[in-house]
């Protein structure tokens, strides 16, 4: 596997993902895990507009991009996964997909969350899924563009949710 970025993106592909971490990471094949975004030929067509003409895409439930990374189907393409919620990556890593880092970009706020940047708002069942990832041994930043600085998403959690 050739995994070069995870990102917890509510919105999954538009301008940052396109036009920031796209060529910064060298991405020749962004992978989305959504279920509901895989079995929608509306939301698949547009994610293919806001995808860059020269990267591929898939569009998979975690079951079958699990399948796809653990079999190696994309040989040594550079690889970006992306996902709207954080629960996508513990369920890739549970299914054997190694995943070292994961960049949380944009969950927006809820009724029931704190906000820890302008971009990132968790509620307390989201703490408890980035705990887990800790415990298998992922590294959780918050880093809205390559150009922006990268925190330490579980210092944030601890600074703001005391």
């Amino acid at each position: 596997m050739n995994i070069v970025g995870a990102r917890v993106d509510q919105r999954l592909v538009h301008g940052q993902v396109a036009n920031l971490w796209t060529p910064n990471l060298q991405v020749e094949r962004i992978i989305v895990v959504d279920d509901d975004a895989s079995k929608s030929d509306i939301q698949k067509s547009g994610l293919r507009m806001a995808t860059p003409m020269t990267t591929r895409l898939s569009v998979l439930t975690a079951d079958v991009a699990a399948d796809h990374l653990n079999n190696e189907r994309y040989g040594k393409q550079r690889l970006f996964i992306v996902a709207k919620r954080p629960e996508r990556f513990l369920d890739l890593i549970d299914r054997g997909v190694k995943i070292e880092t994961v960049n949380v970009g944009n969950m927006p706020k809820g009724d029931d969350t704190t906000a820890l940047t302008k971009q990132v708002s968790v509620n307390q069942a989201d703490v408890e899924v980035f705990k887990q990832l800790i415990d298998k041994g992922v590294k959780l930043t918050v880093q809205l563009t390559p150009r922006d600085d990268s925190h330490d998403l579980m210092k944030l959690i601890d600074e703001k949710m005391k």
